[in-house]
């Protein structure tokens, strides 16, 4: 699962410090995207299936939590390019004992996976990342078989999220960063889904059918512990903190807890969570 919006190599990147840090804050991270595992293993787990793919898996959540709930008769899959994630989730199948799944390194998009293998596919906010995203989602479509399903979850716009970009907002102006140009919208990305006609023409163009995009708002909450970890570690603005001098650093996380200060309730952050779900088919002819 992926969380951060400025796009670089996607491997390189999750490879290197922000990888480390999924890694270590992965019970924090866990306890707060935990609605949105619960609503995707309910889905996905309405039918029978055998063989599912998790992509972005991350540090396993989901691929564990769906491979608890199918049984040890299914197996489960999960696909990132981040190999410090991909370490932390093997240790957590072993330290639960889950035998049914298995963690490779790769990317979705160009992955070779064997044809018509899975059952279904689900990603919580692994799928924006893609630099060609019709090539991305026809691939996952042939590791599909024909009616298998595709359930993901994915951000709508960053107007609609401002928890998620109420870092970036405060800290931009101090940093120099300009807002992102319009016709950057698209480009790869957290918010990249955030049309749902982009959605559509992108999955139609990958061959698949019966598209649904469905708008599900989501309440989440941090401890007002968690949130300074959170503010200070996470997206764009926690990867370049630690290099700052000490004066900006400072200032920059002034910045962040004014603004985050705006969601704290008794102790806790609440927040919307704005997102689609998309679910659609493999390889059923129109």
């Amino acid at each position: 699962m992926n969380h951060d919006h400025d796009q670089e190599s996607g491997g390189l990147r999750w490879n290197k410090q922000r990888g480390n840090v999924w890694v270590d804050l992965q019970p924090m991270l866990d306890r707060l995207f935990l609605p949105f595992e619960r609503m995707l293993v309910d889905i996905v787990t309405t039918e029978p299936a055998k063989a599912v793919l998790d992509i972005g898996c991350g540090t396993g959540a989901i691929t564990l939590a769906l491979a608890d709930r199918l049984g040890q008769s299914a197996h489960c899959t999960g696909v990132d390019v981040s190999e410090a994630m991909l370490d932390h989730a093997r240790q957590r199948a072993l330290a639960t004992g889950a035998h049914n799944v298995r963690f490779i390194a790769g990317d979705a998009q160009r992955h070779r996976f064997s044809p018509g293998t899975f059952d279904a596919a689900v990603s919580r906010f692994g799928v924006m990342f893609f630099d060609d995203p019709v090539a991305a989602f026809a691939n996952i479509s042939a590791a599909v078989r024909t009616g298998g399903t595709m359930t993901c979850m994915v951000w709508r716009g960053r107007e609609e999220n401002p928890f998620m970009t109420a870092a970036e907002r405060a800290a931009g102006p101090l940093l120099g960063w300009e807002d992102e140009p319009e016709a950057r919208r698209e480009a790869p990305g957290q918010f990249a889904f955030a049309s749902a006609t982009h959605v559509f023409r992108i999955l139609a163009a990958a061959g698949w059918r019966d598209v649904d995009i469905t708008p599900t708002d989501v309440t989440c909450s941090l401890t007002a512990g968690d949130l300074i970890t959170y503010s200070r570690r996470m997206g764009r603005v926690g990867a370049i903190l630690p290099h700052l001098d000490d004066a900006l650093r400072e200032d920059v996380i002034a910045k962040l807890d004014a603004a985050f200060a705006d969601f704290i309730v008794e102790g806790h952050a609440a927040f919307n969570a704005a997102c689609w779900i998309i679910r659609a088919k493999a390889g059923l002819s129109e």
